[in-house]
Protein backbone atom coordinates (compact mmCIF):
# COMPACT_ATOMS: atom_id res chain seq x y z
CA UNK A 1 0.00 0.00 0.00
CA UNK A 2 1.04 3.63 -0.52
CA UNK A 3 1.05 4.55 3.15
CA UNK A 4 2.05 8.16 2.52
CA UNK A 5 -1.08 8.76 0.43
CA UNK A 6 -3.16 7.15 3.15
CA UNK A 7 -1.56 9.33 5.81
CA UNK A 8 -2.29 12.44 3.73
CA UNK A 9 -5.92 11.37 3.37
CA UNK A 10 -6.25 10.81 7.11
CA UNK A 11 -4.70 14.19 7.97
CA UNK A 12 -6.99 16.04 5.56
CA UNK A 13 -10.09 14.29 6.96
CA UNK A 14 -8.99 15.01 10.51
CA UNK A 15 -8.20 18.67 9.81
CA UNK A 16 -11.38 19.35 7.85
CA UNK A 17 -13.71 17.13 9.85
CA UNK A 18 -15.23 15.81 6.65
CA UNK A 19 -14.52 13.09 4.09
CA UNK A 20 -16.25 15.14 1.41
CA UNK A 21 -14.19 18.28 2.00
CA UNK A 22 -11.01 16.22 2.20
CA UNK A 23 -11.84 14.62 -1.14
CA UNK A 24 -12.36 18.06 -2.70
CA UNK A 25 -8.97 19.35 -1.55
CA UNK A 26 -7.25 16.16 -2.73
CA UNK A 27 -9.17 16.02 -6.03
CA UNK A 28 -10.19 12.41 -5.53
CA UNK A 29 -13.52 10.74 -4.80
CA UNK A 30 -14.98 10.58 -1.31
CA UNK A 31 -15.07 6.79 -1.49
CA UNK A 32 -11.36 6.67 -2.27
CA UNK A 33 -10.58 8.87 0.72
CA UNK A 34 -12.64 6.57 2.91
CA UNK A 35 -10.84 3.50 1.58
CA UNK A 36 -7.44 5.10 2.19
CA UNK A 37 -8.26 5.93 5.80
CA UNK A 38 -9.62 2.44 6.40
CA UNK A 39 -6.50 0.93 4.83
CA UNK A 40 -4.32 3.02 7.15
CA UNK A 41 -6.33 1.89 10.16
CA UNK A 42 -5.98 -1.72 9.01
CA UNK A 43 -2.22 -1.39 8.65
CA UNK A 44 -1.92 0.20 12.08
CA UNK A 45 -4.36 -2.16 13.73
CA UNK A 46 -6.13 0.76 15.40
CA UNK A 47 -9.25 2.82 14.85
CA UNK A 48 -8.28 6.45 14.17
CA UNK A 49 -11.65 8.02 13.34
CA UNK A 50 -14.95 7.24 14.99
CA UNK A 51 -17.75 7.60 12.46
CA UNK A 52 -21.41 8.27 13.24
CA UNK A 53 -24.34 9.18 11.01
CA UNK A 54 -24.03 12.88 11.86
CA UNK A 55 -20.34 13.57 12.49
CA UNK A 56 -16.92 12.09 12.97
CA UNK A 57 -14.33 12.55 15.65
CA UNK A 58 -10.84 11.28 16.35
CA UNK A 59 -10.24 8.47 18.75
CA UNK A 60 -7.51 8.87 21.36
CA UNK A 61 -5.16 6.93 19.08
CA UNK A 62 -6.23 9.13 16.16
CA UNK A 63 -5.42 12.33 18.05
CA UNK A 64 -1.93 11.05 18.89
CA UNK A 65 -1.34 9.84 15.35
CA UNK A 66 -2.54 13.13 13.84
CA UNK A 67 0.09 15.15 15.70
CA UNK A 68 2.87 12.85 14.54
CA UNK A 69 1.53 12.64 10.97
CA UNK A 70 1.26 16.41 10.62
CA UNK A 71 4.86 16.75 11.74
CA UNK A 72 6.02 14.14 9.24
CA UNK A 73 4.16 15.78 6.33
CA UNK A 74 5.48 19.22 7.18
CA UNK A 75 9.03 17.86 7.42
CA UNK A 76 8.67 16.22 4.02
CA UNK A 77 7.30 19.41 2.48
CA UNK A 78 10.15 21.45 3.93
CA UNK A 79 12.66 18.91 2.64
CA UNK A 80 11.14 19.13 -0.84
CA UNK A 81 11.23 22.93 -0.65
CA UNK A 82 14.85 23.00 0.50
CA UNK A 83 15.93 20.81 -2.39
CA UNK A 84 13.64 22.62 -4.83
CA UNK A 85 15.23 25.97 -4.03
CA UNK A 86 18.44 24.70 -5.58
CA UNK A 87 16.85 23.66 -8.87
CA UNK A 88 15.12 25.50 -11.70
CA UNK A 89 12.41 22.87 -11.99
CA UNK A 90 9.04 23.94 -10.57
CA UNK A 91 6.60 21.05 -10.54
CA UNK A 92 3.80 19.56 -8.50
CA UNK A 93 0.54 21.32 -7.69
CA UNK A 94 0.06 24.96 -6.72
CA UNK A 95 -3.23 25.84 -5.02
CA UNK A 96 -4.09 29.56 -5.17
CA UNK A 97 -7.03 31.55 -3.83
CA UNK A 98 -7.89 35.17 -4.61
CA UNK A 99 -10.73 37.71 -4.72
CA UNK A 100 -13.12 37.43 -7.65
CA UNK A 101 -12.96 40.72 -9.55
CA UNK A 102 -9.28 41.38 -8.85
CA UNK A 103 -8.39 37.78 -9.61
CA UNK A 104 -10.13 37.79 -12.98
CA UNK A 105 -8.34 40.95 -14.08
CA UNK A 106 -4.87 40.71 -12.59
CA UNK A 107 -4.27 37.26 -11.09
CA UNK A 108 -5.55 34.86 -13.76
CA UNK A 109 -3.29 36.21 -16.56
CA UNK A 110 -0.22 35.78 -14.34
CA UNK A 111 -1.24 32.24 -13.41
CA UNK A 112 -1.33 31.42 -17.12
CA UNK A 113 2.08 33.07 -17.61
CA UNK A 114 3.54 31.10 -14.69
CA UNK A 115 2.20 27.83 -16.08
CA UNK A 116 3.68 28.56 -19.48
CA UNK A 117 7.08 29.09 -17.84
CA UNK A 118 6.73 25.88 -15.79
CA UNK A 119 4.89 23.25 -17.89
CA UNK A 120 5.39 20.53 -15.25
CA UNK A 121 3.27 22.52 -12.78
CA UNK A 122 -0.44 22.00 -12.17
CA UNK A 123 -2.45 24.89 -10.73
CA UNK A 124 -5.79 25.09 -8.98
CA UNK A 125 -7.04 28.69 -8.94
CA UNK A 126 -10.17 29.46 -6.91
CA UNK A 127 -11.64 32.96 -7.01
CA UNK A 128 -14.15 34.10 -4.41
CA UNK A 129 -14.61 36.95 -1.96
CA UNK A 130 -14.85 34.93 1.24
CA UNK A 131 -12.02 34.56 3.73
CA UNK A 132 -10.80 31.02 3.17
CA UNK A 133 -8.85 29.01 5.73
CA UNK A 134 -5.61 28.15 3.94
CA UNK A 135 -4.68 25.33 6.27
CA UNK A 136 -8.08 23.68 6.41
CA UNK A 137 -8.85 24.06 2.72
CA UNK A 138 -5.41 23.13 1.45
CA UNK A 139 -4.28 26.33 -0.31
CA UNK A 140 -0.60 27.11 -0.79
CA UNK A 141 -1.12 30.87 -1.12
CA UNK A 142 -3.98 33.37 -1.00
CA UNK A 143 -4.09 36.94 -2.29
CA UNK A 144 -5.83 39.37 0.05
CA UNK A 145 -6.63 43.07 -0.25
CA UNK A 146 -7.09 45.29 2.78
CA UNK A 147 -6.77 44.61 6.49
CA UNK A 148 -5.61 41.18 7.61
CA UNK A 149 -6.87 39.21 10.60
CA UNK A 150 -4.37 38.09 13.20
CA UNK A 151 -3.24 34.59 12.36
CA UNK A 152 -0.29 32.25 12.19
CA UNK A 153 0.01 32.85 8.46
CA UNK A 154 2.90 34.71 6.86
CA UNK A 155 1.87 37.91 5.04
CA UNK A 156 4.08 39.33 2.28
CA UNK A 157 3.09 42.72 0.92
CA UNK A 158 3.03 42.73 -2.89
CA UNK A 159 1.66 46.15 -3.83
CA UNK A 160 -1.34 48.32 -2.99
CA UNK A 161 -4.44 50.00 -4.33
CA UNK A 162 -6.70 52.71 -2.94
CA UNK A 163 -10.36 53.58 -2.72
CA UNK A 164 -11.46 56.26 -5.19
CA UNK A 165 -14.68 58.19 -5.64
CA UNK A 166 -15.93 58.19 -9.21
CA UNK A 167 -18.98 58.96 -11.33
CA UNK A 168 -19.88 59.14 -15.00
CA UNK A 169 -19.65 62.44 -16.89
CA UNK A 170 -23.40 62.18 -17.53
CA UNK A 171 -24.21 61.90 -13.82
CA UNK A 172 -21.99 64.87 -12.96
CA UNK A 173 -23.55 66.96 -15.74
CA UNK A 174 -27.01 66.43 -14.26
CA UNK A 175 -26.27 66.42 -10.52
CA UNK A 176 -23.08 68.43 -10.27
CA UNK A 177 -19.76 67.39 -8.77
CA UNK A 178 -19.53 67.22 -4.96
CA UNK A 179 -16.83 69.50 -3.62
CA UNK A 180 -16.50 67.85 -0.20
CA UNK A 181 -17.16 64.53 1.46
CA UNK A 182 -20.10 66.04 3.34
CA UNK A 183 -21.73 66.90 0.02
CA UNK A 184 -22.07 63.18 -0.76
CA UNK A 185 -25.16 63.19 1.48
CA UNK A 186 -26.99 64.99 -1.33
CA UNK A 187 -26.04 62.45 -4.01
CA UNK A 188 -27.04 58.97 -5.14
CA UNK A 189 -24.37 56.63 -3.77
CA UNK A 190 -23.71 53.10 -5.01
CA UNK A 191 -22.59 50.98 -2.08
CA UNK A 192 -20.58 47.80 -1.66
CA UNK A 193 -21.76 45.34 0.99
CA UNK A 194 -19.94 42.16 1.97
CA UNK A 195 -22.04 39.69 3.93
CA UNK A 196 -23.35 41.37 7.05
CA UNK A 197 -20.74 44.13 6.96
CA UNK A 198 -21.92 47.73 6.76
CA UNK A 199 -22.21 49.43 3.39
CA UNK A 200 -20.73 52.64 4.85
CA UNK A 201 -17.88 54.27 2.96
CA UNK A 202 -14.38 54.61 4.35
CA UNK A 203 -13.02 58.16 4.51
CA UNK A 204 -9.41 58.07 5.74
CA UNK A 205 -9.74 56.69 9.29
CA UNK A 206 -13.50 57.28 9.54
CA UNK A 207 -16.62 55.85 7.98
CA UNK A 208 -19.39 57.76 6.23
CA UNK A 209 -23.01 56.67 6.07
CA UNK A 210 -24.45 57.29 2.61
CA UNK A 211 -27.61 56.30 0.79
CA UNK A 212 -28.55 55.52 -2.77
CA UNK A 213 -30.47 53.30 -5.16
CA UNK A 214 -28.11 50.30 -5.28
CA UNK A 215 -25.90 48.18 -3.08
CA UNK A 216 -24.15 44.97 -4.11
CA UNK A 217 -21.58 42.45 -2.91
CA UNK A 218 -19.78 42.69 -6.27
CA UNK A 219 -17.66 45.63 -7.35
CA UNK A 220 -18.19 45.03 -11.07
CA UNK A 221 -21.93 45.53 -10.58
CA UNK A 222 -21.29 48.92 -8.98
CA UNK A 223 -18.83 49.91 -11.70
CA UNK A 224 -21.39 49.17 -14.42
CA UNK A 225 -24.04 51.12 -12.50
CA UNK A 226 -21.72 54.11 -12.11
CA UNK A 227 -20.91 54.02 -15.83
CA UNK A 228 -24.67 54.01 -16.53
CA UNK A 229 -25.04 57.26 -14.58
CA UNK A 230 -26.91 55.82 -11.61
CA UNK A 231 -24.72 57.49 -8.98
CA UNK A 232 -21.35 57.92 -7.33
CA UNK A 233 -19.28 54.87 -6.38
CA UNK A 234 -16.33 54.36 -4.07
CA UNK A 235 -14.24 51.68 -5.72
CA UNK A 236 -10.76 50.17 -5.40
CA UNK A 237 -8.54 51.61 -8.10
CA UNK A 238 -7.96 48.26 -9.83
CA UNK A 239 -11.68 48.02 -10.66
CA UNK A 240 -11.99 51.34 -12.47
CA UNK A 241 -8.67 51.86 -14.26
CA UNK A 242 -10.08 51.04 -17.70
CA UNK A 243 -13.22 53.07 -17.07
CA UNK A 244 -11.18 56.14 -16.12
CA UNK A 245 -8.78 55.73 -19.04
CA UNK A 246 -11.69 55.50 -21.49
CA UNK A 247 -13.56 58.45 -19.96
CA UNK A 248 -16.55 56.35 -18.89
CA UNK A 249 -15.83 57.34 -15.27
CA UNK A 250 -14.23 60.42 -13.76
CA UNK A 251 -12.35 60.45 -10.43
CA UNK A 252 -13.84 63.01 -8.04
CA UNK A 253 -12.90 64.38 -4.61
CA UNK A 254 -9.29 63.73 -5.51
CA UNK A 255 -8.18 66.43 -3.06
CA UNK A 256 -9.49 64.35 -0.14
CA UNK A 257 -7.21 61.87 1.69
CA UNK A 258 -7.50 58.41 0.14
CA UNK A 259 -7.74 55.05 1.84
CA UNK A 260 -4.85 52.75 1.03
CA UNK A 261 -5.46 49.02 0.72
CA UNK A 262 -2.39 46.80 0.73
CA UNK A 263 -2.30 43.69 -1.43
CA UNK A 264 -0.73 40.72 0.39
CA UNK A 265 0.18 37.15 -0.34
CA UNK A 266 -0.65 34.89 2.60
CA UNK A 267 0.88 31.47 3.07
CA UNK A 268 1.42 29.02 5.93
CA UNK A 269 4.47 29.60 8.08
CA UNK A 270 7.21 27.18 7.12
CA UNK A 271 10.93 27.04 7.62
CA UNK A 272 11.39 26.49 3.90
CA UNK A 273 8.97 28.13 1.48
CA UNK A 274 8.30 25.81 -1.48
CA UNK A 275 9.99 27.03 -4.65
CA UNK A 276 6.70 27.02 -6.56
CA UNK A 277 5.17 29.41 -4.01
CA UNK A 278 8.20 31.69 -3.72
CA UNK A 279 8.61 32.08 -7.47
CA UNK A 280 4.92 32.65 -8.02
CA UNK A 281 4.89 35.41 -5.42
CA UNK A 282 8.01 36.94 -6.98
CA UNK A 283 6.21 37.03 -10.34
CA UNK A 284 3.19 38.81 -8.83
CA UNK A 285 5.37 41.40 -7.11
CA UNK A 286 7.32 42.17 -10.28
CA UNK A 287 4.29 42.22 -12.57
CA UNK A 288 2.06 44.42 -10.41
CA UNK A 289 4.74 46.89 -9.34
CA UNK A 290 4.48 49.77 -6.88
CA UNK A 291 2.90 52.09 -7.84
CA UNK A 292 0.75 49.33 -9.30
CA UNK A 293 0.05 48.92 -12.98
CA UNK A 294 -3.63 49.74 -12.46
CA UNK A 295 -2.79 53.23 -11.16
CA UNK A 296 -0.27 54.17 -13.82
CA UNK A 297 -1.00 56.55 -16.68
CA UNK A 298 -4.46 57.63 -15.46
CA UNK A 299 -3.45 60.88 -13.79
CA UNK A 300 -3.78 59.92 -10.13
CA UNK A 301 -1.88 61.96 -7.56
CA UNK A 302 0.38 60.28 -4.98
CA UNK A 303 -1.32 58.67 -1.99
CA UNK A 304 -1.82 61.21 0.80
CA UNK A 305 -3.17 58.85 3.45
CA UNK A 306 -1.56 55.58 4.48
Amino acid sequence: MNQLEHIVAFVRVAELGSYTRAAETLDISRSRVSRQVMALEGALGARLIQRTTRRLHLTEAGERYLVRAQGVLQALEEADAEVGQGTSDVRGRLRVNGPMSFGTRYLAPLVAQFMQAHPALEVRLDLNDRRVDLLEEGYDVAIRIGSLPDSSLVARRLTRCRLLFCASPEYLAVHGEPRSVKALADHHCLRYRSGQHSADWQIATQSLTVSGPLESNNGDVLTHAAEAGLGIAQQPSFLITESIASGRLVPILTHEPTVRLDVHALYPARRYLPAKVERFIDLLTEAWGDPPVWEQNIGLSPITQQ
